[in-house]
């Protein structure tokens, strides 16, 4: 076999190897999430800890977000450590889960997790980073890496919710914190990527980024779409409960609206519109699915629209990441990515808050509210999409 043919065989197992451990590692990532995300609260009730100070407590890693977490991506670019960095947080946030565990006093609990979610937080924003910087390497598509992290996520709240009938509530920290150390050691297997050939020129700082209205546009948009999701997050179940579904049915719901989540991921390789136009249909299928939910309606129409966060989330998030890798140069990924991060969180937070507000004077009627922050993004990108549209490749390819 020649040298000439040998070449691209390489490069494919080379692919091949960098997405199956990058797909391990979302696997692990957002696992950790679908078992964190509905019973840490659970365990921290279990405990002895009172609801308003559960309330403080699980607001710490929306703080983090806008506050550590930028510092933490620039200093992981700075260095040119992405993959140590990953590493290093991976083992940091099993440290911290592993010590919260032995924790009763609410003090201490708060302590350690504050401390442990300024780690923890980073670990999304940086794997995106790696992983955009491996698909632009690689000729790879980022939606079918991702979908594992959504597909882990099920299984892990699934698998978390029938541990809970063999396991007592206050042990279940110690499922969080297994879930974190099997995603500490599977990080140890992410594949390094090369340096581009401009590597060695020292990276900017990150004020260029805050300068460049197409970046500001696209993290502006992105936040806006996504947080438009708050009081769905917030309110969902809680309006399920009220109108009378089953446990069991508001399970089912929210697992439709995560499988057609992963659907989308899979087929994103197939796309084919400019990441701008995405946004914009993403924007508009998020005013649609809004609108409906302000309606309340019955279960069969409320199934039929649970499927739409294939598109208000997935879809955004996929075109987000398309525009994201084209915008910003390859040496600045991270950065960028702690500063789409944090606007995310400082919208997630303040719009949190005004569904609070809203939903106890109008109920439902807070999704008005939502469609209008998802028209306003869509109406955004729109008006701006020619400084993007030239680009005509999948989203988040690499071709």
């Amino acid at each position: 076999m020649s040298i000439e043919s040998q070449i691209p065989i390489a490069a494919e197992v080379a692919a091949r190897r960098f997405a199956r451990r990058l797909a391990a590692f979302y696997a692990t990532l957002f696992g950790m999430t679908g078992v964190h995300l509905p019973f840490f609260t659970v365990w921290l009730k279990a405990i002895g800890i009172d609801s308003a100070w559960i309330g403080t407590i699980t607001a710490v890693p929306a703080v983090t977000r806008f506050t550590v977490l930028p510092l933490i991506t620039g200093a992981a670019e700075r260095h040119k450590m992405l993959r140590g960095a990953i590493m290093l947080t991976g083992f940091a946030t099993a440290v911290g889960f592993l010590i919260i565990g032995t924790q009763r006093e609410v003090f201490a609990v708060l302590a350690v997790y504050a401390l442990t979610c300024c780690v923890w937080t980073p670990m999304v924003p940086l794997t995106d980073a790696y992983a955009l910087r491996g698909v632009a390497h690689h000729g790879l598509n980022y939606g079918p890496l991702r979908l594992w992290g959504s597909a882990a996520f099920v299984v892990g709240a699934l698998g978390a919710g029938l541990a809970l009938g063999y396991v007592v509530p206050v042990h279940l920290i110690w499922i969080i914190a297994g879930v974190t150390v099997l995603g500490a050691l599977v990080g140890l297997t992410l594949r390094p990527l090369e340096q581009a050939s401009g590597a060695a020129t020292p990276a900017p700082g990150g004020g260029r980024l805050l300068r460049d209205p197409g970046f500001l546009i696209i993290i502006a948009c992105s936040a806006l779409i996504q947080s438009s999701h708050s009081a769905y997050y917030i309110f969902a179940s809680i309006a399920w409960q009220q109108a009378g579904f089953s446990g069991l049915t508001i399970a089912v719901l929210w697992t439709l609206g995560v499988i057609a989540e992963i659907v989308l991921f899979a087929l994103s390789p197939r796309f084919t519109l400019p990441s701008a136009l995405l946004v914009v249909i993403a924007a508009a299928s998020a005013v649609a699915r809004w609108t409906v939910t302000a309606q309340d309606p019955p279960l069969p129409i409320l199934a039929v629209v649970q499927l739409a966060h294939g598109l208000t989330f997935g879809l955004t998030q996929v075109a987000i990441m398309g525009l994201m890798v084209r915008q910003v140069p390859s040496h600045m990924i991270a950065r960028g990515q702690g500063y789409l991060t944090a606007c995310g969180g400082i919208v997630a937070s303040a719009t949190s808050i005004l569904c609070g507000m809203v939903y106890a004077r109008y109920g439902q009627g807070v999704y008005y509210m939502m469609a209008a922050m998802a028209a306003t993004s869509g109406v955004v990108m729109w008006l701006a999409r020619h400084k993007f549209i030239h680009h005509p490749q999948s989203a988040a390819s690499g071709g």
